[in-house]
């Protein structure tokens, strides 16, 4: 088997989801680096491995999902740890990260119904606005479909008016294991609980031409076929945005394990997944994903060695600085970094590293612009309660 899926992969086809199975459940782990490493110089000859400057913001941790893996939601808006902040407030937030050399913004939070869709729509108008050089990497599926149910729109029409406020880019959150099977169990409630509802939402997405990641958080209740299946969905999806030439389509996949700390779903795991099976994934997704320019190896979920160690098993992309993120911080895991560290753990492991933006333009060098908020537009980054 190994033999046939070499001959197969170094002629440039494509892999059955059957002989991806065997990859994962079968083949020694060292046997999959040089295959992933084959599709990486198919994709990314030149050897470099892109960076962003990034951070993480929420806006609000009111969420009625009810997703068994997050510590980060609250679900009444009287809990003193409840917040939803301003349009102003998060451009405050945006502010103090450019003095980082934040280029771009990566922005989830949880599904608050009482979040009308001009809301969503001037968060990122007056981020173009204020800060012209950052790119708006706003929202997810889930996020998406809540925009749609309380504004009464199709996705396609959300999608289209997020453009029209100035945003090109969306998050791959939400999918978890792409597997209804798995998601009955991880996400009891719409809008997160078929995989269909991600699908739908994404290809809308592509339509309108945004340019989308797709990831997936395994470790929890999942088996080694349902991985395999999450892949293959990710992959036709990725078809039929191609065949559409539209320039919509995912940019990268990103997985990373669950950890369990704080969450309900902790005690259906026994044991978080670690390096191998980390590595694992990521080198099956490279050779599965011949469609998929980039792969992100997450220094940030698994630690900075096993990131160091994916860029051998078919990664080519070191993910962001992440300034702030708190899902994770929520789940007791909290991993911080500097784009100097981020420089030196590529140039250690043997690569060139460059800093890309969101949709992997390379800019290595370039620093965003001093511009500043307009004065007086700022409030107190103190949340508002809803």
């Amino acid at each position: 088997m190994l033999r046939e899926i070499t001959e197969k992969v170094l002629s440039g086809q494509r892999i059955s989801g059957e002989e991806g199975l065997w990859l994962m459940t079968e083949a020694e782990l060292l046997d999959l680096a040089p295959l992933a490493e084959y599709w990486r110089q198919r994709h990314n000859p030149n050897g470099n491995v892109s960076y962003v400057i990034d951070t993480n913001l929420n806006y609000t941790n009111l969420c009625d999902a009810y997703c068994s893996f997050c510590a980060f939601y609250r679900t009444d808006p009287k809990d003193p740890s409840a917040y939803t902040y301003t349009v102003d407030q998060i451009m405050g937030k945006i502010q103090r990260a450019r003095k980082n050399g934040v280029r771009t913004v990566l922005m989830q939070g949880g599904l608050n119904s009482e979040l009308g869709f001009d809301y969503y729509k001037e968060m990122v108008s007056e981020t173009k606005k204020r800060f012209p050089d950052v790119t708006p990497y706003y929202w997810s599926a889930p996020e998406i479909v809540r925009m749609s149910e309380v504004s009464e729109l199709r996705y396609e029409q959300v999608f289209e008016g997020l453009w029209g406020a100035g945003q090109r880019s969306m998050p791959g959150g939400g999918s978890e294991i792409l597997s209804n099977e798995v998601k009955a169990v991880v996400s009891r409630f719409k809008p997160k609980s078929t995989v269909d509802q991600w699908t739908e939402v994404h290809e809308a997405a592509h339509r309108v031409g945004f340019k989308t990641t797709a990831t997936m958080m395994y470790g929890h209740v999942e088996k080694d076929h349902h991985v395999v299946e999450s892949l293959e969905h990710i992959r036709r999806v990725q078809d039929l945005a191609l065949a559409n030439d539209n320039d919509g389509g995912f940019t990268a996949f990103i997985p990373w394990s669950y950890k369990k700390d704080n969450t309900a779903l902790a005690k259906m795991v026994e044991h978080e997944a670690g390096p191998n099976q980390y590595l694992r994934i990521i080198a099956l997704s490279r050779i599965m994903l011949d469609n998929i320019p980039h792969i992100q190896a997450s220094w940030f979920s698994e630690g900075k060695k096993t990131g160091q160690i994916a860029l051998r098993f078919g990664a080519d992309d070191f993910g962001g600085t992440l300034f702030d993120e708190n899902v994770m911080l929520a789940a007791g895991f909290y991993n911080r970094t500097t784009e100097n560290e981020v420089r030196e753990m590529i140039t250690e492991a043997g690569y060139t590293p460059v800093q890309r933006l969101t949709n992997y333009e390379i800019v290595e060098g370039l620093k965003p612009e001093a511009t500043e908020a307009p004065s007086g537009q700022i409030s107190a980054l103190q949340p508002n309660h809803t």
